[in-house]
């Protein structure tokens, strides 16, 4: 995976959070190591949320990992605070505030795929010619 990639991944994962339900500004650095390696944020804000191929100085906290370890994170596939605790990923800064992106990615909803049928042609009626009678 590229870091193009990995940013338009996580771009993707993170759209359908609901910014109704940002009570609290959070800042995440994603540091990456090994395929896609780079730097990104993922910012949590009334105004919905933003993801950028950038680094974020005022970050809540910091986190390194993999590129897979993060894109699962941000599908929520994988649970932050249980991957922190089983080492897949290393935080610096204020790891309270893991909680509150595992609150803020939990309230996501799911992508809905929408899914598009042909309408079939409705066939003509055809009246039928009333008989004549010859004499």
């Amino acid at each position: 995976m590229t870091y193009a990639n990995l940013v338009k991944e996580a771009k993707k994962a993170v759209k359908t959070v609901d910014a109704k339900t940002i009570k609290e500004h959070l800042a995440v650095e994603f540091d990456i190591e090994g395929k896609g390696e780079g730097a990104f944020y993922v910012e949590f804000s009334g105004n919905g949320v933003e993801v950028e191929p950038y680094e974020y100085y005022d970050h809540d906290f910091r986190v390194r990992t993999d590129a897979e370890t993060a894109l699962a994170i941000l599908n929520g596939e994988l649970d932050p605070e249980k991957a922190k605790a089983e080492g897949k990923f290393v935080v610096e800064g204020n790891v309270d505030r893991v909680s509150l992106l595992k609150d803020l990615l939990k309230n996501a909803e799911p992508e809905k795929k929408t899914k598009t049928t042909a309408k079939k042609p409705v066939p003509k009626k055809v009246a039928k010619k009333p008989a004549t009678s010859k004499k």
